[in-house]
Order: C-alpha cells, then sequence, then structure tokens
C-alpha cells in the first residue's frame, strides 16, 4: 500500500460515521444467527472511556439485537485528549465532558453506573460494586491506565492533589490549572513525563507548550522546565521548531542523557532529584505523570504480562490469556499502534465487527485501522501525526508509504490551517463515541 491517503482517506477508514434492557443476572448463551439473521447474547464492556463506549455503539450498529451492558463508574466521561487546551486557557473543561444517555436512549445499550471489582472468568461473570455479578457471553475489557507508582521514587497516589498527575480527565486538570493560575509570576512550572509505554505519546510535550502559552501571556517571566526519563519524544522536530519560534527560553527540555531523569520526588518541597539524586530541581508547580500499565480491573482479572499490558491476538484483540474476552485501547499490547483515543476507537470497531462476525457464525473480518494525532504548539499552531496499520506477521504494523507528519519549515499559514482541523477532529471523534 504505497499511495500516499488524504484526510479524506483516512476518515473514512477510521469510520467517523453513525452507528445504530434490563439487568439481568443470567447471560444467555448464544446458538447463532436464527433464520432472519439475528443473533442472541450478552456482551457486557467494562469502562466506557473512548475504547469501551465505541465497542458498546458498534456492537449495537452490527447487531441491534444483541444484550449490550456497559459497565462505567462514572456519569460523565472526560476526555483526556483536549485536556491542555485547558490549560492553555482557551478550552472550558465542561467542554470535555461527555454522558452516556445517547447510548443509553437511542441505541439501548444497558449503562450501568457501576464499579467492576473483579471478573470470574471461569463463570463468565463481572464483580460489581452494587449490582452484583453479571453474567456474559463475550467479554471486552477497556480499563484504561493506572498509574505504576512503585516506579516512583518518593510519591504515591495520595499525592495527587499536591503534585497532580493530570492524566486522567476532570478533577486532575482542574487542581493543575489552579496550580498554575496562583503560581507568581517568575515562577518554574516542573513537569515530569513517564518513561512508555504510556497513553498519548506526544501529550506531555503539548502540555508543555501550551501551559507556555498561558504563561507567555500571564506570567511572563515564568519558565516551564521538563526533567525526561527518555532520550527523544514524538513529534519532537515539530515541536522544538515551536518552542524556539514562539518561547524563546521559556521552554527548556533535559533529557535523560543530559540529566533530566528523574530519581525521586519530594513532594512536600516540590522538589525532584536528577542525575543519580546528586541535582536538586525546586518547582512552583509541580507535574508528575506516572509510569503506566493496564487498569487495575485487568491485572486483577490475570489479563496482563509481566510488563503490566494486556497481551492480545492483534488480529481481533481477543485475549491470549482467556477466551471469550477481548481488551481495547491503551491497555492492550498493540504492535505499532500508540496507546490514543484515536487508536482505541478504531481497536474497539474490529472487536465489535469480530463478535458479531464470531456470533453469526461468519468469518472475523480484517481491515486496516488507522491512528490521526493532533498536537497544538499554541490555539494557531498545530502539528498531526497519521498513520495506518495492517494485521502483518503477528502484530498491528504500520503501513509503509501510508499517513504522514506534518512538514518542518511550513508557514505560520499552515500551521493555523492545522490547528483549525484540531476542534473539528475533536468533534468527529467524541460524536463518533458517544453519540
Amino acid at each position: 500500500m504505497s499511495k500516499r491517503l488524504t484526510r479524506r482517506d483516512f476518515m473514512r477508514l477510521a469510520g467517523l460515521g453513525t452507528a445504530g434492557a434490563g439487568l439481568g443476572l443470567a447471560g444467555c448463551a448464544p446458538t447463532g444467527p436464527d433464520a432472519n439473521g439475528r443473533i442472541e447474547g450478552r456482551v457486557v464492556v467494562v469502562g466506557g472511556g473512548s475504547g469501551g463506549a465505541t465497542t458498546a455503539r458498534y456492537l449495537k450498529h452490527h447487531a441491534p439485537e444483541l444484550e449490550v451492558t456497559l459497565i462505567e463508574p462514572n456519569e460523565s466521561y472526560y476526555t483526556c485528549y483536549g485536556g491542555n487546551w485547558y490549560l492553555g486557557g482557551f478550552r472550558e473543561l465542561r467542554t470535555l465532558r461527555h454522558g452516556y444517555h445517547t447510548l443509553r436512549d437511542d441505541y439501548g445499550i444497558e449503562v450501568i453506573h457501576d464499579r467492576a471489582r473483579d471478573i470470574d472468568l471461569d463463570g463468565h461473570r463481572v464483580v460489581t460494586a452494587e449490582n452484583g455479578r453479571i453474567s456474559y457471553d463475550r467479554l471486552v475489557v477497556a480499563p484504561g491506565i493506572a498509574f505504576d507508582w512503585d516506579r516512583v521514587e518518593g510519591m504515591d497516589g495520595d499525592d495527587t492533589i499536591a503534585v497532580p498527575h493530570a492524566w486522567w480527565g476532570g478533577a486532575q486538570y482542574s487542581i493543575l490549572r489552579g496550580q498554575i493560575e496562583a503560581m507568581e509570576d517568575g515562577g518554574t512550572v516542573v513537569i515530569c513525563p513517564p518513561d512508555g509505554p504510556y497513553r498519548c505519546p506526544p501529550g506531555p510535550y503539548e502540555r508543555m507548550s501550551l501551559i507556555a502559552h498561558y504563561l507567555k501571556q500571564h506570567k511572563p517571566r515564568a519558565k516551564v522546565l521538563a526533567l525526561d526519563p527518555k532520550d527523544s519524544f514524538s513529534k519532537q522536530g515539530l515541536f522544538e521548531e515551536a518552542w524556539e519560534a514562539l518561547y524563546g527560553d521559556m521552554i527548556e527540555w533535559v533529557p535523560a542523557k543530559e540529566g533530566g531523569k528523574p530519581e525521586r520526588i519530594a513532594v512536600r518541597e516540590r522538589k525532584v532529584f536528577t542525575d543519580g539524586g546528586d541535582a536538586e530541581h525546586r518547582a512552583d508547580v509541580l507535574n508528575v505523570i506516572p509510569p503506566q500499565k493496564a487498569g487495575a480491573i485487568a491485572e486483577r482479572a490475570g489479563l496482563t504480562d509481566e510488563g503490566g499490558w494486556c497481551p492480545v491476538d492483534q488480529r481481533t484483540f481477543r485475549s491470549t490469556r482467556h477466551d471469550d474476552v477481548y481488551v481495547v485501547g491503551d491497555a492492550a499490547v498493540a504492535g505499532d499502534m500508540p496507546k490514543s483515543g484515536h487508536a482505541a476507537n478504531n481497536q474497539a470497531k474490529l472487536v465489535a465487527a469480530s463478535i458479531v462476525s464470531e456470533l453469526r457464525g461468519h468469518e472475523v473480518p480484517g481491515f486496516p485501522m488507522v491512528n490521526t494525532c493532533y498536537s497544538l504548539a499554541a490555539p494557531d499552531w498545530g502539528v498531526t501525526v497519521a498513520a495506518v496499520y495492517e494485521y502483518r506477521d503477528g502484530e498491528m504494523r504500520s503501513v509503509e508509504g501510508a499517513g504522514g507528519l506534518s512538514p518542518e519549515g511550513a508557514s505560520r499559514e499552515f500551521r493555523a490551517r492545522e490547528a483549525d482541523y484540531a476542534p473539528g477532529w475533536y468533534a468527529s471523534i467524541t460524536r463518533d463515541i458517544f453519540g
């Protein structure tokens, strides 16, 4: 596949179009389609983020008669993508909030706001906090991420009010923005990106850019310092070009090879120790994004490997640890595909089509998947990366010659057009997920 795809081709492959009750404690065994092609059975989806909500919606699109139950503890979901726009001061947090009423009322999905505590894999039941045991014929686990606090010396999950991570949507973003707004001019925001793999590879560097955008307007003597455990990052040349053009010496990025790797966090003093612990950096605002792993329910159910992520058959995203269970989104080991909202959305469509095809006795489909990622260095400065993936040699692999990266050295008009596309992309994908 050597043809360079247009933006329209990407949107078509991504499927950014439309999709089309009663809680019981016993699932019905699937019996195959009847004379009219209708199938029976219950699919339970754990997790209502980009991957889980998309899976539920597209299951109903392909098989409206199928019982689909979505288990999600929160009544509103805040996307992480777009969160840095809020930190930059040009997006309101409420515009990143999405509900489940359309999935429930228009698509007939049973939405249960409850926490999945465990999964009885042998009994085909999800154990919930308040609704007992919910049986399934097929299970989709979309748990997102958890933080690996064992790899952060000096800090744990109880410290995230003083030192927010802002890597889950909602309240954490409000805490971080409030700290930035309260910081005195001349202060320093220190950001510690995570080691990989992690959700949204360019996210920490977009965050650096947009915090600098806010500071440039309101606290022009302030600085952004990134202490990084890595030596390179996604879209690095494009971000560094934007930093030089827009922010001068306001942003400093220190890679691991130059002593930037955080060794220890002192929460009370808001200090980061690097270079083997010999160098000390004090922050006025400290944003530590911890290393990550699959969401806790996946680990409790035994769906994770020694690296903390969920191995899957990447042709269908069926778990390699247990039959009748699929894993989508950030938690899954997905070859070359990044951990992103758009990737999760595409994986979910593949999973929904695979489950329905299997229940109907059809061959499981295989089709290319895409990821498109918009990053803003300022409200009028955007950069993008897009890629196509296909199942090859046992993994999801990038298709050579398909997709592409924003060119370096482009004009300000070009960057402004890229920035204009970003809100439209956001509106399209969230409408595709939540209706």
